[in-house]
């Protein structure tokens, strides 16, 4: 049910240089998603009436970025105006003129922050009727953060950045998460008388606390149970902490859901994957994108499947697959590449250093080793002797090899096509096959063999 007295701001403007990437830094991903869809679909879980995301560096590919994880939110640019409080008050400004609710306010590049820690923080607002609530965190090394400054008995009174603290306040290990609840008619009334008289010449969201303590309106600061959920992603250091430590409850979640994982650590499962039990998973594989594994089947070791079906009791190890479906009790690899387009039917193989694309191999087919099948169709019961290329790419175009059911091929063979091999024909070793094959027919282009008698003769000591 959607929460009419609850709207949530995403702040998603920075350009995060510390990445030190041409990539926008809430674009970077965790586990498949980008942190902002992670934030989004946080944002999602939380049903509020209102969700206003704040955009600026590389706007438009934000932009799209939200549209595609919270179709219909609400997309908004900060102006030259630097800071954290301008950003708020550009969103708090689209909001509708008449809503008076509470305004969550998160950073787009915190994605481990759930729900249910939003909620409580939510519900410990409410319950005290505060003007705002922050969202707090004890943490060893509390450098670079914004200091929670409280009296002597005990109650908040301001945050001080890290770069204007004084050296007592850069004691506090209390921190400032960067996530607030905050009621609409605090933050219409305050946002507005806004300076920039700090070291960074910003103006902050953290000065109307300060100003709502010296108007004597009620404010509180909530301290998380687990610091690591309010960690921003701040450079590629704490990227892969944020990955290892998601990635690790990913794994665990399987496990507990009746998948076998033999290794978690060298083991990565993004967040739309999803495995059935009995599913097992062996060491140094990655199951990424939305990929779907059926009960039964064997990956890895040392596979990577992204955006792949795979069937009921197959297997496939040491193999890297795309876009590919892996038919029920079929077998890949080892040393196997699946490209785009690859169907691989029940009960077929794709074997040793075969490399498929858009090929559409049927039920109980086997293309076993050292292969390329591109732009192919493959019918049942076909055999695909070593070495079997389809030539498909005649320096223009690609075009079409068809191979029907119950066709043996031999070693070496080369398909130009277009063509198309008959049901039921066999193909003699080395045949460079040109024109189409009928059914059961034998297709031979084999040179006679001539042997010249002494030939070595002195020419080897």
């Amino acid at each position: 049910m959607t929460d009419s007295h609850l709207a949530i701001v995403v702040l998603a403007a920075g350009q995060g240089t510390r990445m030190k990437s041409s990539r926008p830094k809430v674009l970077h991903e965790l586990a498949g998603v980008p942190l902002l869809g992670h934030v989004l679909a946080t944002a999602r879980e939380l049903s509020a009436a209102h969700v206003v995301t704040v955009v600026r560096h590389e706007r438009d590919v934000v932009a799209a970025a939200v549209e595609e994880f919270l179709p219909g939110a609400v997309v908004v640019d900060q102006d030259e105006i630097p800071g954290t409080g301008r950003a708020v008050q550009v969103a708090v400004d689209a909001l509708p003129g008449d809503f008076e609710g509470d305004v969550v306010v998160v950073s787009g590049d915190v994605p481990l922050l759930d729900a249910a820690t939003i909620t409580g923080l939510l519900e410990a607002h409410r319950r005290a009727t505060a003007a705002a609530t922050l969202l707090s965190a004890i943490v060893d090394d509390a450098t670079g953060y914004g200091r929670v400054v409280r009296d002597a008995e005990g109650a908040l009174t301001r945050i001080v950045e890290h770069r204007d603290a004084s050296d007592d306040e850069r004691a506090i290990r209390e921190v400032n998460s960067g996530t607030y609840v905050f009621t609409a008619a605090a933050l219409r009334a305050r946002l507005p008388q806004l300076g920039s008289n700090n070291d960074q010449g910003e103006r902050y969201l953290t000065d109307v606390i300060g100003m709502l303590r010296t108007d004597d309106e009620p404010i509180e600061a909530v301290p998380v149970g687990d610091a690591w959920l309010v960690e921003g992603i701040n450079d590629r250091v704490q990227l892969s902490r944020a990955a290892a430590r998601l990635n690790a409850m990913i794994v665990r979640g399987w496990q507990l859901a009746g998948v076998t994982v033999h290794d978690p650590e060298t083991t990565w499962i993004d967040m739309r994957a999803t495995l059935a039990e009995d599913v097992e998973l062996l060491p140094n594989t990655h199951i990424a994108g939305a990929t779907t594994i059926e009960r039964g089947a064997r990956i890895g070791p040392d596979t990577t499947l992204l955006d792949c079906e795979v069937g009921a009791d197959a297997v496939v190890k040491r193999a890297d697959a795309t876009l590919a479906v892996i038919g029920p009790a079929a077998t890949v690899g080892p040393f196997a590449y699946l490209r785009p387009g690859t169907e691989l039917g029940e009960g077929g193989k794709i074997g040793t250093y075969v490399e498929t694309k858009n090929a559409k191999i049927a039920a109980g087919a086997k293309v076993p080793h050292l292969s390329y099948i591109g732009d192919a169709t493959i019918g049942e019961g076909t055999n695909i002797g070593a070495g079997g290329i389809t030539a498909n790419y005649d320096g223009v175009n690609k075009h079409p090899t068809t191979i029907g059911a119950h066709v043996h091929t031999g070693v070496h063979n080369a398909f130009v096509a277009p063509v198309t091999i008959g049901d039921g024909a066999t193909i003699g070793a080395g045949a460079v096959v040109r024109k189409d094959v009928p059914p059961n027919a034998l297709a031979l282009s084999v040179a006679p063999q001539r042997n010249v008698e002494d030939w070595a003769a002195g020419k080897h000591r």
